[in-house]
């Protein structure tokens, strides 16, 4: 039986290799961590999450992503696997306990009879044999460049920015409160999943002239920043207008202050970001800003003023592929079939959307390998969408990243007057999941 290799030990990586090995396929996982290193990981596991510890809704009957969500369960999915038992209470979202998600994914990887490691840096593109290649963001700089060479089109470029993670310990209960907004979630625990931080006008505005005075990280010569819009820089946002973080993730809305009768005109969240709880993430507050003055800036925050950071946020260059003209439906590079692609380097955005790419080249490859042809999912379900949206069906003039959302679906024939939204997802869920089962089953 020929092997499988995959390059990249991410979300897309460790879920490509996972589903290929229990298809029976012997799989290599080339991972250059810890031996070569990058500026967002800390770690040398699998599936390490360096952004943000949620994986957004779980709402798989209105929302999009739950969708995937379901979808990715449904295939037996690694990632969700481990993704829920180290859930965390973050009210609608799954959130996730980041360390222990990172080893339980690296330990079931490292076990499998099927799937063996080898460390160290893959930097040419191979020429022969079955390969996926599922670097993400931080592709290596060698690796990048003999991609480039062989599509004869420049990787994109853009800038995901890391949000600061704050000790609860140092908060200030008497200023912040728990609350998720609208109270949601099944449980109490799920309720009070939040801190919120409320601003009055001075205050806030006092916060975004000193965030637009801040000092900001340079980029070098040559480097253009396009960002990615569901991953801004809060002092980006800010640039594009004061009130765009009030309208963003300062909005005052769902939440009731128990500490006061004054409605806030701003708020700052607060997720919890460990099983413990004694880590929470500061919520949409990605950031280029220098490490002094984010120190100084976040503590003109009510309730932060005394707060300890456990990790302050940071910038770093996002690579990916110009996907539409260079991927078959199969996610096979056209000028080389031998190699698929997989994760955020195809141009996904988000931990799930990546790990769902994954889930399809691994068991695309392996059945290709067992001599079958698997076809993309439908593109009525959430993973056929995504696939159908960067392997032809967006723009390639101004192909970005994209996170999956009911644009990218087939529109639902409103039989009887046009639906109201709730109704209207609804029915786009449903009919996923029935085309999603029928593509499994077949």
């Amino acid at each position: 039986m020929e092997t499988l290799h995959i390059i990249g030990g991410g979300m897309a990586g460790s879920e490509a290799a996972w589903q290929a090995a229990e298809l029976g396929v012997p799989v290599v996982l080339h991972e250059m961590r810890p031996a070569v290193g990058t500026f967002a990981h800390r770690t040398g596991h699998f599936a390490e999450m360096v952004c943000s510890n949620s994986f957004r809704s779980d709402d798989d009957e209105r929302n999009a992503v739950g969708l995937l969500h379901w979808e990715m369960r449904a295939a037996k999915g690694l990632v969700m696997e481990m993704a829920s038992r180290h859930r965390l209470p973050a009210g609608g979202a799954l959130a996730v306990d980041r360390d222990p998600f990172a080893e339980a994914v690296t330990e079931r990887l490292l076990s499998h009879p099927l799937i063996s490691v080898d460390y160290g840096e893959v930097s040419d593109l191979p020429k022969d044999g079955h390969w996926i290649i599922a670097t993400g963001p931080l592709t290596s700089g060698a690796l990048a460049q003999s991609i480039r060479v062989e599509t004869g089109a420049d990787a994109l470029a853009f800038f995901d920015a890391i949000a600061p993670i704050v000790y609860a310990e140092s908060i200030d209960m008497s200023v912040a409160w728990l609350q998720s907004r609208y109270d949601k979630g099944e449980t109490e625990e799920e309720q009070r999943a939040y801190i919120n931080c409320p601003m009055d006008k001075a205050q806030y505005e006092a916060f975004i002239d000193a965030l637009l005075a801040a000092d900001k990280t340079e980029f070098h010569e040559g480097e253009t920043a396009g960002y990615f819009d569901g991953c801004l820089p809060i002092e980006v946002m800010a640039e594009r207008g004061r009130e765009t973080l009030r309208f963003g993730p300062m909005k005052p809305v769902g939440l009731t202050n128990p500490h006061s009768d004054k409605k806030p005109y701003a708020v700052v969240q607060l997720r919890r970001d460990n099983k413990l709880g004694t880590l929470y993430n500061i919520v949409g507050f990605q950031t280029k800003m220098k490490y002094s003055a984010q120190t100084t800036v976040f503590k003109m925050i009510p309730g932060l003023e005394t707060a300890s950071f456990a990790r302050l946020g940071g910038i770093h260059r996002n690579t990916f592929l110009n996907s539409p003209t260079l991927l078959d439906e199969q996610m096979r590079l056209k000028s080389r079939p031998n190699i698929r692609f997989a994760g955020q380097v195809t141009g996904v955005e988000g931990y799930v959307e990546s790990a769902a790419m994954g889930l399809l080249a691994g068991r695309m490859a392996a059945a290709e390998m067992l001599g079958r042809t698997l076809p993309p999912p439908p593109p009525e379900t959430a993973m056929g969408a995504l696939v159908t949206h960067i392997t032809g069906g967006a723009e390639a003039k101004t192909f970005q990243p994209m996170n999956v959302n009911f644009g990218l679906f087939p529109p639902i024939d409103a039989k009887g007057g046009r639906r109201g939204r709730k109704d209207r997802y609804k029915a786009y869920t449903d009919r996923a999941k029935d085309a999603f089962q029928a593509w499994l089953s077949a």
